[in-house]
């Protein structure tokens, strides 16, 4: 996200207002609506300017999106609020949907085992309900590892 100052900000910083810490106000001056939010935290980092200084200069109505970044920010909430809806359906699954999702996954992963997974792969195919999955998937992601049984596991685990 860009900023720009707002004749609010700038006002107050001509004024050297308490609202602005000294490293808020070296940092005042770097928004000009061609970086973003991370440019100026990292050239401040040593400064230690967090985000939270930001959002107080926000808050304060110092500082006000570039033109154009008000779009992105509305358009960024509206994603970020349609991923967690996502992932609240997501957990709200039931047993049933998430072992059928995961079943293919873990006879994948064990058949891919060869001979040394062979009763695991077993013991997957008679897997009859969620709960025979989710028992063994501590076996299988022994067997795979972790990074390989992510996947399985969050079909399980939601």
């Amino acid at each position: 996200m860009k900023y720009i100052k707002t004749e609010a900000g700038q006002l107050a910083f001509k004024e050297r207002s308490v609202l602005f810490s000294s490293r808020q106000r070296t940092a005042f001056i770097m928004f000009d609506g061609n970086k973003d939010v991370a440019q100026v935290l990292a050239a401040m980092s040593g400064m230690g300017l967090t985000q939270e200084d930001v959002e107080h200069m926000v808050a304060q109505g110092f500082l006000t999106p570039a033109p154009g970044q008000a779009a992105l920010a509305q358009a960024d909430a509206a994603q970020a609020s349609a991923k967690e809806a996502a992932a609240e359906t997501f957990s709200a699954r039931s047993p049933q949907d998430r072992y059928k999702d995961a079943k293919p996954l873990a006879t994948q992963l064990t058949a891919g085992l060869g001979l040394r997974g062979f009763r695991l792969n077993m013991s997957v195919e008679a897997a009859s309900g969620y709960d025979d999955l989710l028992a063994l998937l501590p076996k299988i992601k022994d067997a795979v590892g972790p990074k390989a049984c992510q996947e399985l596991e969050r079909a399980l685990t939601g």
